[in-house]
């Protein structure tokens, strides 16, 4: 038999009973989402800075950058709306290499996805309590979602996931902003098509429910560059390409259109420094056109506390990514500045 069955996966509704949200927590994410929400209705002309290390890999050295992340912004909370990146599952391209805290708690030990699932709750919950920041997370499965419903208040769903049906389908039925990035082939259709879709009403499975939505108003585009057929990394930041996009993505077909840059990935080639001028020529092109500025919304960064990036290991430096290189966190600090003081 090639499917092995190790054990049942707690239900959502009972890992919640056990690691509840208090009514604190319940209200802060309430006043978060609302002000991350008018953001993207136009209510609100804050930038929006979606910023955290690539991966989940350690509870303290997260919670920590977070907590770092929530005293930055008394300096910015009038221009900026930072949200932290707690991503907490990992897609890989081959199928090998670290998948995220939710296939392993600890980076060195086999996968555990029971205490994975605990693990991130925990995490999530932490991070709210000791920064008073509720964070982002990327919805590599649909069904897995429900163990952090209440706390998130971003998701966003990745180049290879954004043409399955399913993340479509399940992001219509939420009610906080979802990112679709443009695949990896660059198509931008794929990705208004799936923002369409998320913003329609729907009926499907979810969980072994017979489920409806009432369709996801806050759904939009994130732009993260794209692969050509020789594997070269292309970007799609520059003022030409949100120009383009610009002529697709009307007010007339999409509720709320929206735009947010990811400044890594294929956009930078993965030279993480390269975030920094990213950051600083979109902003500009932002100053240039009045239609940008409505449109770009805010970025999506790789940082951590240090910089770069390392093997899984014995020997591993705190706080440095064992996945794609990010941003230390002096780069990181002035970074914010920058975007604070270029936004307005």
């Amino acid at each position: 038999m090639s499917m092995t069955i190790h054990n049942r996966l707690p239900e959502p509704e009972i890992l919640k009973m056990e690691y509840p949200l208090t009514p604190e927590l319940v209200e802060m994410k309430r006043a978060r989402d609302e002000e991350i929400k008018k953001v993207f209705t136009g209510e609100s002309d804050k930038f929006l800075v979606i910023i955290g290390p690539c991966s989940a890999d350690n509870e303290d050295s997260v919670c920590e950058y977070v907590s770092r992340l929530a005293k930055v912004i008394e300096q910015t909370k009038d221009r900026l709306v930072l949200i932290p990146r707690i991503y907490t599952n990992k897609p890989r391209t081959t199928g090998a290499g670290y998948k995220g805290m939710l296939h392993q708690p600890d980076p060195t030990r086999e996968p555990d996805l029971y205490r994975g699932i605990v693990a991130i709750r925990k995490m999530h919950i932490r991070a709210m309590n000791e920064s008073g920041l509720t964070a982002a997370d990327e919805m590599l499965y649909p069904e897995n979602r429900s163990y952090l419903d209440d706390i998130l208040s971003y998701e966003a769903i990745g180049a290879r996931s954004v043409e399955n049906q399913q993340h479509r389908l399940t992001a219509s039925g939420m009610d906080i902003p979802v990112g679709m990035k443009n695949p990896t082939s660059g198509d931008m259709s794929v990705m208004l098509n799936a923002i369409k879709a998320a913003q329609n009403p729907t009926s499907f499975i979810y969980r072994s429910y017979n489920v409806s939505t009432s369709g996801n108003p806050l759904a939009h585009s994130i732009l993260r560059g794209y692969v050509n057929s020789r594997g070269e990394c292309h970007p799609n930041y520059h003022y030409e390409d949100m120009l383009q996009l610009l002529k697709e993505y009307t007010p007339e077909q999409f509720a709320n259109p929206a735009v947010i840059v990811d400044t890594n990935h294929s956009n930078s080639n993965k030279q993480y420094k390269e975030q920094i001028r990213i950051a600083k020529e979109v902003l500009n092109s932002r100053k240039h056109n009045p239609q940008l500025k409505k449109l770009v919304k805010g970025f999506m960064i790789e940082s951590y506390i240090e910089e770069g990036c390392q093997p899984i290991g014995s020997d591993m430096i705190y706080g440095k990514s064992i996945t794609d290189p990010c941003l230390g966190w002096e780069d990181t600090r002035r970074l914010i500045d920058t975007i604070a003081e270029m936004s307005v």
